[in-house]
């Protein structure tokens, strides 16, 4: 007997959320998708960032959607679940689905500290989450340095800290009320230690910028962040353990806050394809080559999803698992996060490209909604972890056994001037 299976969910390739928890986030976020998907283009073209669909998102229980239960959230604990959610999302609007990542990817991490951390972490992640998940809060990260800064903490004399710096690429940062900052100190011999301080918005020297002129995701609410003689309480400084200590076991937790991202591009590629195909179907003339291009967008679709659903599966499965060798561990979820992201990277953009292909010089617009699909899949190759260079340092030295410091964070902090030099 036949049955129709063109439709259905196939395990793996991101086609439905695998457990409860994800289904209703995803059920959630479909009513939002209408209002999201009519005011992405002027979004877009204006660099506005959605207040108000934030808004509606934090009333839907969905900025606390990766919270536990018993916290108040919504209890989404699958990476592949989440990737799911942001797929959807992203056919709408990528910048939105960026921006959303940010705090779920929190919610996820956050979990982790409270499970797994110091009496005064689990203290602080416990506030975060339970905010996260009335919708109170709206947690940022603040990675990457701006050029020619070195953000770091120093000694304020009191037992407590002052930040110093400058962030960018902070995605979110329009309704952030807290920041995640990656930073630098020094121990009592002058070494290099990584540490997390989380500051409030309404901490004394932090500013937030206004206005920022990207590329692509430009409704992400992607700003910079500065902090002057910022006080930060010393426990709400996460330390992250000296620079150049090659623990490997780190790996896990930047897989768990970035991997979710793949479905962001997965999402940009789907819309990419969908509006392509379905404008392409209405056309009475189908040469061979435009034929060939559609099998050719569906093929490269199905691969680049079905292969970060194998990764995302796969780091589901080892995060759960705290019982053997965590550098190992680390690693092995690293490394299929990195073979995915490669093929994700590599894949959309062409799948796009091939978009704009099928529907000709019409598609070369800048209202048109490719242009917004081809400018946004690009971001995705300059996401850590790892950008492309250090994608293949990794994976080269995986192969071949280098003898080499996998955590990007920590190459970065031996590698930034001396605070006390020119900088």
């Amino acid at each position: 007997m036949a049955t129709d299976t063109a439709n259905s969910p196939v395990v793996g390739d991101l086609r439905a959320p695998s457990t409860p928890e994800g289904r209703t986030m995803v059920d959630l976020l479909t009513g939002v998708l209408p209002q999201i998907r009519s005011e992405a283009g002027d979004n877009d073209r204006d660099g506005t960032f959605p207040v108000e669909v934030f808004g509606q998102l934090a009333k839907l229980g969905l900025m606390g959607a990766t919270v536990p239960t018993a916290l108040g959230g919504l209890g989404v604990h699958r990476l592949y679940d989440v990737a799911v959610a942001l797929m959807r999302l992203a056919e709408a609007d990528a910048s939105t689905a960026l921006a959303l990542h940010v705090q779920l990817s929190r919610g996820l991490t956050l979990t982790y500290e409270w499970m797994h951390g110091s009496p005064p972490v689990r203290a602080l992640a416990e506030r975060l989450l339970r905010a996260m998940a009335t919708g109170e809060a709206a947690v940022c990260g603040a990675l990457k340095d701006a050029p020619g800064v070195l953000t770091e903490l120093t000694a304020d004399g009191s037992g407590g800290w002052l930040l110093n710096g400058r962030k960018i690429l902070v995605s979110m940062a329009p309704i952030g009320t807290h920041f995640f900052v990656h930073a630098q100190r020094r121990d009592a011999d002058g070494n290099v230690v990584l540490a997390v301080p989380v500051v409030r918005r309404d901490a004394p020297g932090l500013t937030v910028g206004t206005h920022w002129d990207g590329l692509g995701m430009r409704a992400s609410g992607t700003l910079d962040v500065s902090f002057h003689d910022c006080p930060v309480a010393a426990d709400h400084v996460l330390d992250r353990g000296p620079a150049g200590a090659r623990r490997d076991a780190v790996l896990a937790g930047q897989t768990v806050s970035s991997i979710t991202m793949l479905g962001i591009y997965a999402g940009v590629a789907q819309a990419a394809r969908d509006l392509a195909v379905e404008t392409y179907a209405r056309r009475r003339s189908r040469p061979a080559a435009a034929l060939a291009l559609v099998a050719g967008i569906d093929t490269r679709l199905y691969t680049l999803r079905a292969v970060a659903g194998a990764a995302l599966l796969n780091a589901d499965l080892l995060a759960a698992d705290l019982t053997g060798d965590l550098d190992e561990r680390g690693r092995g979820m690293m490394t299929p996060f990195q073979y995915a992201k490669m093929t994700v990277n590599e894949l959309a953009p062409a799948v796009v490209d091939d978009c704009l292909s099928l529907l000709g010089g019409q598609a070369y617009d800048g209202q048109h909604p490719l242009a917004r699909l081809y400018r946004d899949v690009r971001a995705g190759g300059f996401m850590q972890p790892y950008s492309y260079v250090d994608g293949v340092d990794y994976l080269s030295g995986q192969a071949l056994g280098a003898d080499r410091d996998n955590d990007y964070m920590s190459v970065r902090a031996l590698r930034s001037p001396d605070p006390a030099g020119e900088r």
